[in-house]
């Protein structure tokens, strides 16, 4: 079993439920007593946030960097960072670092392929939503992004960091969020990403009533990690 480098605390909200997750896919798997082996670095939220909202994203990437480092001289097979937003910087990510980075779009991508889905709505923060580097790289696999209004972009970030990023989890959230993932079904959207780890402690795939389909990104990278660990095992 390879063992999985978690760079996370972005939130730890969201972090926690990859532990949970990824452990549960391997009991899954192998069955008994089985768990995932695991190093987690756990960043400070607080830095990585300011560094995000300040532009800063050269020193945020500085600091992924140097954790993802630290799984790799831990003894991390791959690494995975427990954050959609932070994905804009992987590249810089994957490149400090001789192990593979197992990218959350990518995965994501993946998973929609094989349902046969072509035109998709994007949840996230505003990062995600609107700097086009999450946007891009899902059009590479060939499918059509779609992002909400701007007042419901603001809607969304406001909650994922002001709300789930601190634990609050409200039913009047949840109810804006579903009309948001409505909109987006009426918009055209086959499918809606919900593409912040966070989004899934409040809306949950069962929510779903047939469309959209529903695609958490945490359980998503979850599961491709799970899959790569146990490969040749």
């Amino acid at each position: 079993m390879r063992v999985i480098g978690l760079l996370g605390g972005m939130s730890w909200e969201s972090t926690a439920e990859y532990y949970r997750l990824i452990n549960q896919g391997v009991r899954c798997k192998m069955g008994g007593e089985h768990s995932a082996k695991i190093f987690l670095y756990s960043v400070d939220f607080a830095e990585i946030s300011h560094l995000q909202h300040a532009g800063e994203w050269s020193k945020a990437s500085m600091l992924l960097c140097q954790a993802a480092q630290s799984l790799e001289k831990g003894g991390a097979d791959l690494i995975a960072i427990c954050t959609n937003t932070m994905h804009k910087v992987a590249d810089a990510v994957a490149a400090s670092v001789a192990r593979p980075l197992v990218n959350i779009v990518d995965a994501t991508a993946e998973k929609i392929g094989s349902v046969g889905i072509k035109k998709v709505g994007l949840l996230g923060t505003r990062f995600t939503m609107e700097d086009g580097f999450y946007s891009a790289r899902l059009s590479c696999f060939g499918l059509e992004v779609l992002t909400p209004e701007l007042s419901d972009r603001e809607v969304i970030h406001r909650v994922i960091y002001d709300e789930l990023c601190q634990g609050k989890v409200r039913n009047e959230s949840r109810a804006a969020f579903e009309n948001i993932i409505g909109r987006m079904s009426q918009a055209g959207a086959q499918g809606v990403i919900l593409g912040c780890t966070e989004i899934g402690l409040l809306v949950k795939a069962r929510d779903s009533r047939g469309q959209p389909v529903l695609f958490d990104t945490t359980q998503i990278h979850a599961e491709k990690l799970v899959q790569l660990a146990l490969e040749g095992s």
